[in-house]
């Protein structure tokens, strides 16, 4: 699997393994002659450095977890020095450049430098993701939505490097602080926007089925029409990516049927521009012809013709958010609050109308 990283400013050189003590007081020495390997070595594998056995460096691992082995972080971190990863399950669109946005602007407050790295649209990072993390090291991790095993948890929890989750993909570890927005309410009130409006059959281009916000909109999709006493159709739910060729693909399905949709909630902004090509190759008119709804109101979303009407998600200020947890982790605080979901709204436009008359 292909991993980017990219830099987004200067960055520090990997730093040598840091004292740390066990519950025990146990020192790394003290590991070192129990397994009769030398300190060197003992501090190759808490670096993450790649010239130690395989054999070797599983013995020490295990060592440092029987013996509840934590790095100590050496003080506060002056400003300017040290740097923070920002992991994407998947970059390159205009949602993670908001989160970017959020990140960075709150990391400069403390001139903290971020880096980037992407995950090819897996939500676990690879072995080697890990060990580069480990021999830089990072003050602290930010994944979105992706998240750790519990074996890679644990490494970075013993080298007292903590990670935030932002838009998580699934539920994370009580012990691991996220923040996100309510795609519940989000999937609720856009569907209720189109249903309100007269419209009853409305269909839905979700995003992928293993992450939870794509879940949790869809259930969103589904409380509206049982609030307003609408059947909901299944056949009128498909799943996407998030992305415009998605909404174009399943937009030409839905609308080439003999009774298709009168309204498409597209799951995405990205999703929505697929839908509307698709609908303007079709012959049909958005919104006379056929409303559509997007989500988390990127900047793109006023610019399009018509203006889409969309749920505005935070992702500026959930980036922000997160970032300001992790700092409090860097610096030994235990954070306000550990699960934080944003509120989301509707920003109506142009994009939606009631059904046309037959």
């Amino acid at each position: 699997m292909e991993m980017t990283e990219v830099s987004t400013a200067p960055g520090t050189e990997p730093a040598e393994a840091a004292s740390g003590t066990t519950r025990g007081g146990v020192t790394i020495k003290e590991i070192a002659q129990e397994l009769g390997v030398s300190v060197p070595t003992v501090s190759k594998v808490l670096n993450g450095r790649g010239d130690v056995a395989p054999s070797t460096r599983e013995r020490v691992e295990e060592a440092l977890e029987r013996h509840h082995y934590r790095r100590r972080r050496s003080g506060v971190v002056p400003a300017g020095t040290g740097l923070i990863d920002l992991v994407f399950h998947r970059l390159g669109s205009a949602w993670s450049m908001e989160i970017i946005r959020g990140v960075e602007d709150t990391a400069a407050q403390s001139r903290t430098s971020v880096i980037l790295s992407g995950l090819s649209g897996e939500h676990r990072p690879p072995q080697t993701w890990l060990d580069a993390t480990i021999a830089r090291p990072p003050l602290g991790v930010l994944l979105v939505a992706a998240n750790l095993t519990p074996a890679q948890h644990q490494l970075l929890d013993r080298r007292s490097i903590p990670y935030v989750v932002i838009d998580t993909d699934g539920e994370p570890p009580a012990d691991v602080p996220s923040v996100g927005s309510d795609n519940w309410n989000g999937g609720l009130v856009a569907t209720r926007h189109l249903l309100s409006l007269g419209h009853r059959r409305v269909a839905a281009i979700t995003g992928p089925s293993d992450m939870l916000c794509s879940r949790a909109r869809v259930d969103g999709f589904r409380s509206a029409h049982e609030e307003a006493g609408v059947t909901f159709e299944p056949g009128l739910v498909r799943t996407g990516n998030f992305y415009v060729e998605a909404g174009y693909e399943h937009g030409l399905d839905l609308l080439s049927r003999p009774d298709r949709p009168t309204a498409i909630f597209a799951g995405s902004d990205m999703q929505a521009l697929g839908v509307l090509r698709a609908a303007r190759e079709l012959g049909l008119r958005v919104p006379d012809d056929l409303s559509v709804v997007g989500y988390d109101d990127l900047p793109l979303a006023s610019w399009v013709g018509p203006a889409l009407t969309t749920v505005r998600q935070p992702l500026a200020e959930m980036g922000a958010a997160a970032t300001r947890i992790l700092f409090d982790l860097i610096a030994g605080r235990a954070p306000q609050v550990r699960r934080l979901s944003l509120a989301t709204e509707l920003v109506v436009r142009e994009s939606t109308a009631p059904p046309p008359r037959h």
